[in-house]
């Protein structure tokens, strides 16, 4: 589907119609050409009715003139237009004038009401439109002009009554179709809200994931160097290695996250980190002061469900290291073919009143665990400690293609 398709709902003839809807311009063009129709063309249907109706006089063409002008209002005013119009078209007849384009105008003008909105406005106007009709034809044919006219058939009043209710049924199908334009452009607009904040929210959850721990790796370090740069040089040595191999790898995570936001839809140039990385995971922890103790065999998982096990463990372990004073932290993979378990726990006590994590670290494992169907358990745990518990899927659910449309 073409961009002006997405932005305009419907095709582009349309969205040119809803702008001068919206009053951005006055319908000239359309209102000079009808008035001329009108006028001639009823010119020549006089030419065609001599002897049968009354000649066109300069109050024939006043009326027409009237009926077809008042169409310039139809997309500001269309309920005082369509009524305007059958009034005129009524006194044209009442006159005896002859018929013909006459009718137009109070069409388009009924087309105009139906597709604003004012349905009944428009209805009510026929209606008045066609009663007056039988009453000129077939009661006060014998006090108006021309002198010596019958009383007009009541094919012909079947003939009126059809021709009103093909508009009717014109107009309301148009104006169907241009609601169901409208909802689908709704529709179109909130699903691309809904894919800009979901890929917003991924965004702003994996540069938290990466930089939490990155940094709490670094924080570590500097503290330690700091500490022995006059008495253990050597120490302090290996401290600022792994503050550069930490921030190097931050930077690598960092720089793939945004080369995904420039070029979306492009392949990631490194493979996103899973389960597989927990040795070195636990190696960075261990680099920061905190030894991990892994339990259980990495299961084979789909790339986004991977990811996430690694991010929320990841979270997990910087949370221990920022939160907890506990040196230690256990953590517990089962796979039961269905689901995966990951459980993390260290021995406490909190180092201060963030346990366990503050606002956004556990808000994003949630929100990464709700993306795949999964649950996360966090708090403290009865004998002292904290416990991270999240279930994810073994297979990631199925996003629904309704956002595709």
């Amino acid at each position: 589907m073409d961009e002006q398709h997405v932005r305009g709902g419907g095709p582009p003839w349309w969205n040119r119609w809803g702008e001068d809807v919206q009053g951005a311009r006055w319908p000239w063009r359309s209102t000079v050409l009808i008035t001329v129709f009108v006028l001639v063309g009823s010119h020549f249907a006089a030419h065609q009715q001599v002897g049968e109706r009354a000649d066109l006089d300069f109050f024939a063409r006043v009326l027409l003139f009237v009926g077809s002008a008042l169409l310039l209002w139809r997309r500001r005013y269309p309920v005082l237009v369509v009524f305007g119009t059958a009034a005129a078209a009524m006194l044209y007849l009442g006159a005896g004038y002859p018929y013909g384009p006459v009718f137009v105008t109070v069409a388009l003008a009924c087309f105009s009401a139906i597709v604003a909105g004012h349905r009944r406005a428009a209805w009510a106007a026929l209606g008045m439109l066609w009663a007056g009709h039988v009453l000129l034809a077939h009661w006060l044919y014998r006090w108006l002009p021309p002198s010596g006219d019958s009383a007009a058939s009541w094919g012909q009043e079947g003939v009126v009554a059809a021709w009103m209710i093909t508009i009717v049924a014109v107009s309301e199908l148009v104006r169907t179709r241009r609601e169901q334009w409208a909802r689908d452009r709704a529709e179109r607009a909130q699903a691309a809200r809904r894919r800009a904040d979901e890929e917003r929210l991924r965004i702003a959850r994996e540069l938290h994931d990466v930089l939490a721990h990155s940094i709490s790796v670094i924080n570590v370090q500097a503290g330690v160097g700091l500490a022995l740069l006059d008495t253990d040089p050597e120490q302090a040595r290996t401290a600022l290695t792994t503050i550069k191999a930490a921030s190097k790898e931050a930077l690598g995570e960092v720089r793939q996250v945004l080369d995904t936001l420039r070029t979306p839809g492009d392949a990631p140039r490194a493979p996103a980190p899973g389960l597989d990385r927990l040795p070195e995971l636990a190696a960075q922890a261990a680099s920061a002061g905190l030894t991990v103790e892994v339990e259980g065999v990495p299961p084979h998982l789909a790339p986004g469900t991977d990811l996430a096990a690694f991010r929320i463990v990841q979270e997990a372990l910087t949370n221990v290291v920022r939160h907890s004073g506990s040196r230690h932290a256990r953590v517990r993979l089962d796979h039961d073919g269905g689901a995966l378990r990951l459980r993390i726990d260290d021995d406490g006590p909190a180092t201060g009143a963030d346990a366990g994590g503050s606002g956004n670290g556990l808000a994003g494992m949630r929100e990464r665990a709700a993306a795949l169907g999964g649950t996360i358990e966090a708090g403290p745990r009865p004998d002292g400690g904290f416990r991270v518990l999240a279930v994810l899927p073994a297979k990631a659910k199925a996003k629904a293609k309704e956002d595709d449309r």
